[in-house]
């Protein structure tokens, strides 16, 4: 079968508004639930970070309360845990995407500290969407996006419909009085059109080639969406 890229984030710090640093990572969910539904679809995955470094995981993200109930929040550690290319990521600046089927970004606050400044990853999503290959981005990962700038300056995906983790969400989760700048806002400013749906709820847009979800809850049905594009 095909493979199937994470670009995962690289950062386990996320730098507030005061200078200081909140513990971070990638999501667990948003890994865990596209990553079950690729393999069991029978595709390779392989992820990269910014000079392959291995991913950390929001501890946060491992919690109970945020996995419905403390059986479940085991079995994505489990997941975590056995999922070895987690381990064994590439480099980032190394990833040729002809390689790839498919490029898939998982969230958490690591995307808004690293990926969404990283000239790189902007490069690798620029190509990933002119070339009409699925392209998977969920919650604070659309931070990525705002690398992604053309040589005029001007956004890549500007004009582009999205979902992203809302400036709503943001608020309920206590953190975006903290933040130095929040997703919905920036994404907005770059042209990129959020369409924003209840919070904390499944919201997943397809544009074109384009994939993305709006909270953790939306990374079981975009990879859904992306395997449909996979055929």
């Amino acid at each position: 079968m095909s493979k199937i890229l994470f670009v995962m984030t690289g950062a386990d710090q996320w730098t507030l508004a005061d200078g200081t640093q909140h513990p971070t990572g990638f999501w667990a969910e948003e890994a865990v639930a596209p990553y079950e539904a690729f393999k069991a679809a029978g595709h390779e995955i392989v992820v990269a970070t910014p000079g392959g470094v291995v991913p950390t995981v929001d501890k946060g993200s491992l919690a109970a309360e945020v996995n419905g109930g403390q059986e479940n929040a085991d079995r994505i550690a489990g997941v975590l845990t056995s999922a070895t290319e987690l381990q064994h990521p590439v480099r980032l600046d190394e990833v040729n995407l002809d390689d790839y089927a498919a490029v898939f970004y998982p969230g958490g606050h690591g995307p808004m500290e690293d990926l969404a400044v990283d000239a790189d990853s902007g490069r690798l999503l620029t190509r990933a969407l002119e070339s009409g290959k699925p392209l998977g981005v969920v919650c604070h990962a659309p931070a990525a996006l705002l690398a992604a700038t053309r040589a005029d300056g001007s956004n890549a995906f500007a004009g582009r419909r999205v979902a992203a983790f809302t400036n709503a969400e943001e608020t309920q989760a206590g953190l975006a009085d903290k933040a130095k700048w929040l997703l919905q806002d920036r994404l907005t400013e770059a042209g990129v059109q959020v369409e924003v749906a209840e919070p904390w709820a499944p919201h997943v847009i397809v544009d074109g080639n384009l994939v993305t979800g709006q909270n953790p809850a939306s990374s079981a049905p975009l990879a859904a969406e992306l395997l449909k594009k996979l055929g």
